[in-house]
Formats: structure tokens, C-alpha cells, sequence
């Protein structure tokens, strides 16, 4: 197992320059001067190029890359060129408010998609089956902002039952805090239950035809036995693996939901930095976005073994 986590952290390594190269070739490939975004209207020439020294812009590429590296090396993210705060302080601000958005989103997809997998495997081709069928294609048919949109005007203008958009924090006030999270939570909840219930009903289907299912069938062991204790134990390993993709995807931030919503995460903040040509803050961003797609995934390789112990993680 030591020697299983030893070689995934240092497979992580070059994935991660990979994925900075990637990141700061292809941003400065966008049009436009980020100098000339800050400064505004008045375009002081003393002003431009004051702004161009102090963060390097008239550098080379290599040479400019090379120094945020050697930042990044010694813990620093960068400044933000537009609020010229830390762009770690900037992260940590975020960061509660979209795990806080992914974590209700994700709850929301398993106690959705868990059972409504398990019962349209159970019952194939029964009307349970069709009907989950027919919501798993409405979940991934239907935009996330229109049904944001259609639930802003149901629930929060005509019934006047939840908040239209905005954020509280947990700690602040948990209930408001909640009731904030319950429309955007149950948007993206929605569409990722539709893949999960999916992916569950094709895990189970394969379970129960296996020889160790109808051996206990034949052996008098009840049903909800043999659904709950040995099949859906071996249908949620490929379900892990979705979920840990999907947590990731959470994680990096919902762009639409967070607008529709007014959502201070991860979500409007790259959309802000990169309109705003804030090199420092779309390179963070990105760069903790992918530690959190490895870290998670790696995770994920580590429940595998609990969820099934034949699984050698070592090999």
C-alpha cells in the first residue's frame, strides 16, 4: 500500500506541469492587454508601463513562466493584477463556498440516483424502470440555467418560498444558509443524479447476472439481502469512479449555476479573472482545480479497496 500511494504522488508530478504549461500557454493566447484591461479609459503611458514591470508582462514567455514557477515553488500563487490581493487569500475565500455548493450537489445526486439505480435494475423493463429511465434523459436534456431560472420564478417570486439567489455561510447562519443552497444544490444535483442513476442501473443489471447472485438465490437468501449486501457492494465501484469525476468538475466551480444564482465561488471568479486578462488568478485557479481532480481520484482508488477487498490496490 506504501509503495502504491509513493508511486500515484509521483505520478502526480508531471500532470501537474502539464497541466500549469497548458494553462499559461493557452491564456496568453486570448486577445487583448492585460495593462490596458486594468488601467481603464485613461491609458496613462507612465501608468502602462509602470503595470507591465512590476508583473513581468514584457518578459519573454519562458522567462515569465519560469518565474511563476518559481513562485509556485515557495507557496506563492501570485498577486491579482485587478484587486492586487494574494490569489491564495482569493482561493481560500471561495473555496467554503463552492465545497459547500459541490458537497449539497453531490448529496443531492446519490439520494436520487442510489436508489432509483437500484430499483429500476431490481425491476427491469417494469414502469420503475421506464420512469427512472425517463428521468435520467430529462435530467441530462435539460439545461442547468433554464431550470434554475424556472425554479427562481416558481419557488422564490410566485410561491416566495426560498430566496431568489445571493450566499450565506454555514457558520453565519446555518438554516438561511441552507435555504439559500436548496435551489442550486437540487439544479446540479439533478443532472448529476440523471448520469449516476444511469451508470448505477448498468452496474447492477451486470451484478445480478453474475454466478454468485444466483447462487444465493438458489440458496434461499432474500432478495434484500442479496441486493443490498452483495450487489450493490460491487455495482458502486464503477459509481465511485463517476463520482469522484463529477466531485471534481464541482469543485472547479459551476460557471452557470453560480451566475444564475449570484453565487460568490470558484464559478464567477475564473469567469471574472479571465474577462479581466488576470493571468495570476486563472492560473490558481486551474492549478488548484487540478490538484483537486488528483487528489480526488486518488481517493477514489483507495475506496475501491474498502468497497471491494479482492481489489489489489498495490498492483
Amino acid at each position: 500500500m506504501l509503495l502504491f500511494i509513493v508511486q500515484r504522488l509521483l505520478a502526480t508530478i508531471p500532470t501537474l506541469l502539464f497541466a500549469t504549461l497548458m494553462v499559461f500557454a493557452i491564456q496568453r493566447l486570448l486577445p487583448g492587454d492585460p495593462a490596458l484591461a486594468l488601467v481603464g479609459e485613461e491609458r496613462d503611458p507612465q501608468v502602462i508601463a509602470f503595470i507591465r514591470e512590476k508583473y513581468r508582462l514584457d518578459d519573454p514567455l519562458p522567462v515569465q513562466y519560469l518565474a511563476w514557477m518559481w513562485q509556485l515553488l515557495h507557496g506563492n500563487l501570485g498577486e491579482s493584477i485587478r484587486t492586487r490581493q494574494p490569489v491564495t487569500q482569493l482561493i481560500l475565500e471561495k473555496l467554503p463556498v463552492t465545497v459547500q455548493l459541490a458537497v449539497w450537489s453531490m448529496l443531492v445526486a446519490l439520494v436520487i440516483a442510489i436508489p432509483a439505480g437500484v430499483i429500476a435494475a431490481v425491476r427491469k423493463n417494469s414502469l420503475a424502470d421506464h420512469l427512472s429511465t425517463f428521468a435520467a434523459l430529462s435530467g441530462l436534456s435539460i439545461p442547468n440555467f433554464w431550470l434554475g431560472i424556472m425554479l427562481i420564478l416558481l419557488l422564490a417570486v410566485h410561491w416566495q418560498l426560498l430566496p431568489a439567489s445571493g450566499y450565506v455561510s454555514l457558520f453565519e447562519d446555518p438554516v438561511e444558509s441552507l435555504r439559500r443552497m436548496i435551489m442550486p444544490a437540487f439544479v446540479l444535483g439533478t443532472g448529476l443524479a440523471a448520469v449516476l442513476m444511469r451508470q448505477m442501473r448498468s452496474a447492477m443489471l451486470e451484478v445480478l447476472r453474475q454466478d454468485y447472485v444466483r447462487t444465493a438465490k438458489a440458496k434461499g437468501v432474500r432478495g434484500t439481502v442479496i441486493v443490498v449486501r452483495h450487489a450493490m457492494r460491487n455495482a458502486l465501484i464503477p459509481v465511485v469512479t463517476i463520482i469522484g469525476l463529477q466531485m471534481g468538475a464541482l469543485l472547479s466551480g459551476a460557471v452557470l449555476t453560480e451566475q444564475v444564482f449570484a453565487i460568490p465561488g470558484f464559478g464567477r471568479m475564473i469567469v471574472d479573472a479571465v474577462f479581466n486578462r488576470d493571468y495570476a488568478v486563472v492560473q490558481g485557479v486551474v492549478l488548484f482545480t487540478a490538484t483537486a481532480y488528483i487528489a480526488i481520484n486518488f481517493l477514489v482508488d483507495i475506496l475501491y479497496a474498502l468497497i471491494n477487498p479482492k481489489i489489489q490496490v498495490g498492483r
